[in-house]
């Protein structure tokens, strides 16, 4: 998993994405939008609202619009319709990747995925190229601050975790995807604070490539999360620290 975890500290130190908050805001509107029409308006009974809501309030997002987008979910509100779906395709060096993305317009989600794959030296593939190469885990996100990484790895195993991964200030927990919710709960009921939780897709195996082909993935996949239509992507490319360190000093 540590292909995943590397991922993540690049994307959370360097803020390679994102970095623009109408870009931003978009985005969370339409977690929000997606995650209030999947299990309802009420936070208290969803926990993907409930986090969805969190991480706007943290990017000072007005409450009117966090409101509306709810609203747009529930369907009282109207506004345009979006679906979740995900692609799939290869980066450089034959690295599987996967996309997933909330649009309006699936065309053209296509399109600028196709083509940001293609500029990057990738290729879109077909549904079910990649996607046996991995599988879907629940992921846990925690900023570690002044938290005791043992303690907080025991409470998650304890609590149904699959593993635990530490980085240099955040924690990584893997659940399985049923189990996610009932980790997380039990963590929040330990004082602990939750970033973010999220049904992913994991690499099965990490590929190992060199130091210039590995650049040239996180290349792409920055170009990708940087598409409005794309929430998150994933590989199965194990990014070596040196790289890693490289590419956060760019």
């Amino acid at each position: 998993m540590s292909g995943h975890s590397k991922w993540h500290s690049i994307k959370h130190q360097k803020g390679v994405a994102d970095v623009r908050r109408g870009k931003l805001f978009t985005k969370l509107t339409r977690e929000i939008i997606m995650a209030a029409r999947e299990k309802g308006a009420d936070p208290d009974l969803n926990a993907r609202l409930r986090l969805a809501i969190q991480k706007a309030k943290d990017a000072n997002m007005p409450s009117e619009n966090i409101q509306r987008a709810i609203k747009r979910g529930e369907g009282t509100l109207e506004g345009s319709t979006f679906i979740e779906t995900t692609f799939e395709g290869y980066g450089p060096g034959g690295a599987a990747i996967m996309v997933s993305v909330q649009t309006d317009n699936r065309n053209r989600a296509v399109q600028e995925i196709r083509s940001t794959f293609s500029k990057c030296g990738g290729n879109l593939g077909e549904n079910g190229s990649v996607a046996w190469l991995f599988d879907p885990k629940g992921i846990i996100s925690l900023d570690t601050g002044e938290l005791d990484p043992d303690e907080v790895t025991l409470t998650a195993i304890d609590a149904g975790a699959e593993d635990v991964v530490t980085g240099e200030d955040y924690m990584e927990i893997y659940t399985r995807p049923e189990d996610m919710e009932g980790v997380m709960q039990t963590l929040e009921e330990a004082g602990i604070t939750v970033n973010s939780a999220d049904v992913s897709q994991v690499a099965k195996t990490v590929l190992n490539l060199d130091g210039q082909t590995q650049i040239q993935v996180i290349r792409l996949l920055d170009k990708l999360e940087d598409l409005d239509d794309v929430q998150s992507v994933v590989s199965n490319v194990d990014f070596d620290d040196e790289v890693v360190e490289q590419y956060r000093s760019a």
